[in-house]
């Protein structure tokens, strides 16, 4: 019998209130996640890739936001809709989440040691002695130098980089199936960049965890990932393997996106911007949501779209992309609103 994936979520739907009215910021978003592999979510600011993340870990909650539909299945269990005590159980254990900003997640008035010590004490019933000792151990594994000693240190004693790998130990602490990374190495440099993906691979190989890596930086994408989901106003446009991304972008975001990375082989290149912004959750189109900021845009584009293949393993939600007509995109739409 096959083992089910480690994460998987379907036809997702979030909302928030806006004005007494729901708004949904993540829409019908569907993908998969197996053990030891990586997946990138990208995309620029606003487009849901956190909300995502935040609802994947029982994090929206009412009043002000809910999951409103859709499955999310962590190693085959249904998780959304659990109730708060249940979903305490297993945040922190067999899902792990390495926050955006590392100084204001971690607690600064509690030493380091003892906040990778709490999930310890908490999901697997050690003593405060030995879950430090395992916290001391996992220090030496992100490769925080003195580990013994910073360990009694508190937040604002470390470095960008080192905090990051305090969160870092902090989410591997009960050796969970899933970490969700939500852009882990935005506020560092990029030596220390460099140092905190080769860690996260590293980690990876070593526990056979599913990575959920959620950035804006496509060279990090590059680097870390095995495939791609470009997330834009709250769906996802186009997904697939790395290497099929990067060498035939098939939707006109994408393409964007790539366009916008400045060439170091091209000293004069004029930088390239994307027109417009992502239209906001009150605001939202039927149909294509990147229609008013595309130089591609024509018939059909205001019909409904869906995400169709453009190759074995390369999906996009586009029907100039796809080769679909309007009249197509907008019957598939009603069959798979993925």
């Amino acid at each position: 019998m096959t083992a089910p994936a480690a994460l998987a979520v379907e036809d997702l739907r979030t909302e928030f209130r806006i004005a007494g009215t729901w708004r949904s910021a993540v829409r019908g978003v569907s993908f998969g996640l197996a053990r030891n592999e990586t997946l990138a979510l990208v995309g620029e600011s606003g487009c849901g890739k956190s909300v995502t993340a935040l609802s994947i870990m029982g994090l929206v909650q009412p009043p002000l936001g809910r999951v409103a539909g859709g499955r999310i299945l962590l190693e085959g269990q249904e998780v959304a809709g659990l109730p708060e005590k249940q979903w305490e159980k297993l945040r922190g254990d067999r899902i792990g989440m390495i926050f955006q900003e590392p100084m204001t997640s971690l607690n600064p008035v509690m030493t380091v040691g003892d906040q990778v010590a709490e999930a310890l004490v908490i999901h697997k019933g050690l003593s405060r002695a030995a879950a430090l000792e395992k916290a001391r151990a996992l220090f030496e594994e992100v490769k925080i130098p003195s580990a013994a000693t910073r360990l009694r240190e508190y937040p604002h004693q470390f470095s960008g980089g080192m905090r990051q790998r305090v969160m870092i130990a902090m989410a591997l602490a009960c050796e969970p199936a899933v970490l969700l990374a939500d852009e882990p190495t935005t506020a560092l440099d990029v030596t220390i960049q460099a140092q905190v993906l080769g860690l996260l691979a590293d980690l990876r190989e070593r526990h056979g965890m599913a990575v959920l890596f959620i950035t804006h930086n496509l060279g990090v994408v590059a680097q870390i990932a095995d495939r791609v989901a470009v997330m834009y106003a709250g769906q996802i446009v186009e997904e697939g393997p790395v290497a099929n991304i990067f060498a035939a972008p098939a939707h006109p975001y994408t393409r964007a996106l790539f366009a916008a990375i400045p060439r170091l082989d091209q000293p004069h290149q004029a930088l390239s911007a994307i027109p417009g912004r992502v239209p906001p959750l009150d605001a939202m189109p039927v149909g294509c949501a990147f229609a008013s900021r595309c130089p591609e845009k024509r018939a059909g584009c205001e019909a409904p779209q869906v995400l169709a293949h453009v190759g074995a393993a390369h999906r996009a939600r586009c029907h100039v992309a796809t080769g679909a007509t309007a009249f197509e995109a907008a019957g598939a739409a009603v069959q798979d609103t993925r």
